[in-house]
């Protein structure tokens, strides 16, 4: 990859498309190749919606936890999804051949085995389970074009 192309990747390209890899023996993902080049010096990987996991870069991470940490402490609502959002988080530096290990209890959280789906969700990552991933998408897929309406109000996109 060159120098430049890296350059567009670290300068806020959206994470795009799904990969479907397979999880070691030792509960490690090895990361799309495309998506290395912005999570090489570090994530945060979480507790999704729809029992999916998140992997945020660093710098995005910090915006989210930003965003959370304005929340009133007042709210309940606040309060417990800043508590399950943080408590399953585990920061991560992937290997040399690009790997990160996912802690059980993520693992266990988002029914992860062995074949996984990996997609881009724009500024994250998302981990699901293939089967659950294929049966989530065919369940959204019959709105998808209805919603292309309310998503885009003026018709254009």
């Amino acid at each position: 990859m060159s120098h430049e192309s890296v350059g567009m990747l670290g300068s806020g390209l959206p994470f795009l498309g799904t990969y479907t890899p397979r999880l070691d023996d030792k509960g490690r993902l090895i990361l799309p190749a495309k998506f290395r080049p912005q999570l090489a010096q570090g994530l945060v990987m979480t507790r999704g919606q729809e029992r999916c996991l998140f992997l945020l870069p660093l710098d995005e991470f910090r915006r989210y936890h930003d965003q959370l940490r304005q929340a009133p402490v007042t709210s309940k609502q606040a309060r417990d999804y800043l508590r399950v959002f943080l408590s399953g988080a585990s920061d991560e530096l992937p290997d040399k051949q690009g790997r990160v290990s996912i802690p059980p209890v993520l693992r266990q959280y988002a029914g992860l085995d062995r074949d996984v789906a990996v997609i881009g969700a724009g500024t994250r990552v998302e981990i699901w389970d293939l089967a659950a991933w294929e049966t989530y998408l065919a369940e959204q897929e019959s709105g998808y074009a209805d919603a292309t309406e309310e998503v885009f109000p003026q018709g254009r996109w």
